[in-house]
């Protein structure tokens, strides 16, 4: 596997001057968009797109790492090509698939009809917009992932709050918000490891190897276009759907998207997933002719799956995501235009491209830190390994929006980290473990062989450890270790495959993410509304 750390440098040795000088000049050219070509004099309007430009800054900085991340930490892409996959996936998602109409209140946290003067509304919104984007900053700066939905969640609750008092918030609302604390990583993990856990067992334990992947690899790869398929179908063309007056209603005379249902998505899924089955059949099996029966030659099978996995979520993230960074903008501006609060608003192409622009500057000139800190950081990530996560997202997605579970994409991905990486220490114990209780019924030169295997067992793949352990059967034992011997055991031969110290910093940022921005939107609303008065 390539060290993801070369890959990294080049794009983090740009001069801090230039990466910031860019971002300005992106900021600057939304001031002067804004001020003569959308004949804005408000200087409030004018200030809220310059919010909505640094929050998409901070949400491409952030939030486009759990994308291209397992993919460039296992080697599969380089940072710089998974940067401009993602730059240009984030920008179609958005442009193409990102909606025409957005909720003005994020999530339905707060009633609308709480907010009597439509210059409060503005100013809660832009307090919300810019507390989010500051949270984020803060959180990319720290090397934490943290999700740019409970950002702006945070940040409309918190100046919500301000504006209209605690009466406004819909707690029912907010108690699965909270939920899915718990609930995206947890099921993120679950799906990882489970499948990380078959892999496991039906091809890099098995003693042909090949033979295996070339059954069990193509039938991987079409479950993940399964899930690719109906996730784009669910979560990413309603806009497109609608141009073409497809999968459509109308309302008060307009044709609006009414979205896929979840059996159409299965049923252009399953398409594509036969179709992916039988092209990769037929290329692993001429593959298989010429690779060697070893682990690392199967985990080469999932590299081309990989790139385009990372391409795939970037855009389904673009065309939902963006909405956390030109949602309230939106809402701003229609109010501004209207004069009146709406519970939805159409978004503006000049306020889309500020979305889709801001992800990719913010992504190129910031993302490297969150892209190490995902891909090599946590938990080392082979191919398989960072398979079993992208696959993870996305039938994670699927499942939980159906059941109506708020879930976080971010959380998701990291979850999916946290899982690959506790199965492989839960494994490598109980193997050291098994191994040790080998020796001591041995003599001679073989206790020699498994004492020296042993000692090398912090750079033994799981793998061949387990290949060690079937051959020199626990079965065979004479002596039994009793029950409090092998907790000591295992607590000795415990390796640390998650660093924990990624693990504490990122639950603190996930737990305080809401909390943090909620206070900052408050603040800097009661600030927007004494300078206007």
């Amino acid at each position: 596997m390539s060290n993801p750390d070369n890959k990294l440098s080049s794009l983090e040795n740009i001069h801090w001057s230039l990466r910031y000088g860019i971002c300005v000049a992106f900021l600057l050219g939304i001031f002067l968009y804004v001020l003569y070509f959308v004949g804005a004099s408000n200087y409030l309007l004018i200030f809220a797109a310059l919010a909505g430009g640094y929050m998409a800054i901070n949400i491409g900085a952030n939030d486009v790492a759990n994308n291209v991340g397992p993919a460039v930490g296992s080697g599969a892409i380089s940072l710089v090509a998974a940067v401009g996959l993602a730059a240009v996936c984030e920008g179609a998602g958005a442009l193409l698939a990102g909606g025409d109409v957005v909720s003005t209140i994020k999530k339905g946290i707060i009633d609308p009809s709480g907010i009597a003067d439509t210059r409060d509304y503005i100013w809660l919104m832009a307090g919300a917009l810019i507390a989010g984007a500051v949270w984020l900053n803060f959180a990319t700066w720290m090397g934490a992932p943290v999700s740019t939905t409970h950002s702006i969640v945070g940040g409309v609750l918190g100046a919500g709050i301000a504006a209209g008092g605690l009466g406004i918030v819909d707690w029912a609302v907010m108690s699965k918000i909270v939920a899915s604390w718990v609930i995206s990583p947890a099921l993120g993990g679950f799906f990882a490891a489970g499948t990380l856990a078959l892999i496991k067992h039906f091809i890099m334990y098995r003693e042909d190897k090949v033979k295996s992947a070339t059954t069990y690899v193509p039938i991987l790869v079409a479950v993940m276009s399964l899930a690719f398929g109906m996730y784009i179908v669910l979560k990413g063309f309603k806009k497109l759907l609608k141009e073409y007056e497809i999968l459509t209603k109308v309302v008060d005379g307009e044709i609006v998207g009414r979205g896929a249902t979840i059996i159409e998505a299965g049923l252009v899924g399953l398409v594509i997933a036969i179709i992916v089955f039988v092209i990769c059949k037929i290329a692993i099996k001429k593959q298989s002719l010429t690779m060697e029966n070893t682990r690392l030659s199967v985990n080469n099978l999932f590299t081309i799956p990989l790139i385009f996995a990372a391409g795939l979520l970037s855009f389904a993230h673009g065309a939902n995501d963006v909405a956390n960074a030109v949602g309230p903008l939106a809402a701003i501006v229609d109010a501004y235009q209207s004069a009146e609060i709406n519970s939805t608003a159409g978004i503006p192409l000049w306020v889309m491209l500020i979305g889709a622009l801001g992800l990719a500057v913010g992504l190129a000139m910031f993302g490297p830190k969150l892209i190490r800190t995902v891909g090599s950081e946590i938990t080392e990530l082979d191919k398989s390994r960072a398979f079993c996560i992208v696959l993870a997202a996305a039938v994670t997605v699927i499942i939980a929006s159906q059941l109506g579970l708020p879930v976080s994409s971010t959380h998701i991905a990291l979850g999916g980290i946290f899982g690959v990486g506790f199965l492989r220490e839960f494994l490598k114990t109980e193997y050291a473990t098994q191994l040790h209780e080998l020796i001591e019924t041995r003599e001679g030169a073989e206790r020699e062989e498994l004492q020296n295997y042993l000692n090398d067992f912090h750079n033994a793949p799981i793998e061949e450890m387990r290949e060690m352990v079937k051959k020199k059967s626990v079965n065979q034992l004479t002596t039994k270790i009793i029950k409090s011997e092998r907790k000591q055991l295992k607590k000795a031969y415990k390796q640390e495959l998650v660093k924990r110290q990624h693990l504490y910093k990122i639950i603190a940022a996930w737990i305080i993410t809401v909390p943090v921005s909620g206070v900052l939107a408050a603040m800097v609303y009661f600030i927007l509304r004494g300078i206007s008065m």
